[in-house]
């Protein structure tokens, strides 16, 4: 067999095969479900539009996170996520608003404002939790949940999950920068 043959064989199956894989591990991440044995719920934030509307990404997530928070009425909640360039309020205080609205008492909701990526989600969050909390509950949409778990392990964080779907106008987007992003994390830590 011609070697050029073997190198563009392997230059066309590496990356299928590993953005299969990618998208198979993102898959599985998404059916680890949280059942309230966790005291503690971050909710992961996302794009928040002008007059502090939430992204439709960021509104499948309040809903599960509210449904979560219905069912067990001990666990507190964090909502986590800063301000961006296009943002005009923090992401944590429109989550936060929206909880509330929603029936989610004030008492059981903490609000992280500063992070701007999701390894400081995870690791500003953490900052909140009481000493010697090791065991997280995380809410974000299905094919993030997998980067998220990493990085809360690297964190020193056991955590299971709460997926939100995906909207479908974005999803193709999404999941093909998360594997991205993923193999980031998996190569560089964050």
């Amino acid at each position: 067999m011609n070697k050029w043959l073997i190198v563009g064989f392997a230059v066309l199956t590496i990356p299928a095969i590993v953005y299969i894989w990618l998208g198979n591990e993102m898959d599985k991440a998404a059916k680890e479900k949280a059942n309230g044995t966790n005291d503690y719920v971050i909710i992961l934030g996302a794009k928040v539009k002008p007059g502090g509307v939430p992204s439709l990404s960021l509104k499948y997530r309040l809903d599960v996170a509210a449904d979560y928070l219905q069912q067990y009425p001990h666990v507190t909640a964090i909502v986590s996520g800063g301000q961006g360039i296009d943002e005009d309020q923090t992401e944590a205080s429109v989550m936060y608003d929206y909880l509330v609205r929603a029936g989610i008492d004030a008492e059981r909701i903490l609000i992280e404002d500063k992070s701007t990526s999701t390894y400081e989600n995870i690791k500003f969050s953490k900052q909140l939790l009481p000493e010697n909390t090791t065991n997280i509950t995380i809410v974000s949409n299905d094919f993030h949940l997998k980067r998220a778990n990493i990085l809360a392990k690297k964190l020193g964080l056991d955590s299971d999950v709460i997926a939100a779907p995906t909207p479908k106008v974005v999803e193709l987007k999404s999941r093909i920068r998360e594997r991205a992003a993923l193999l980031k994390t998996y190569f560089l830590g964050q």
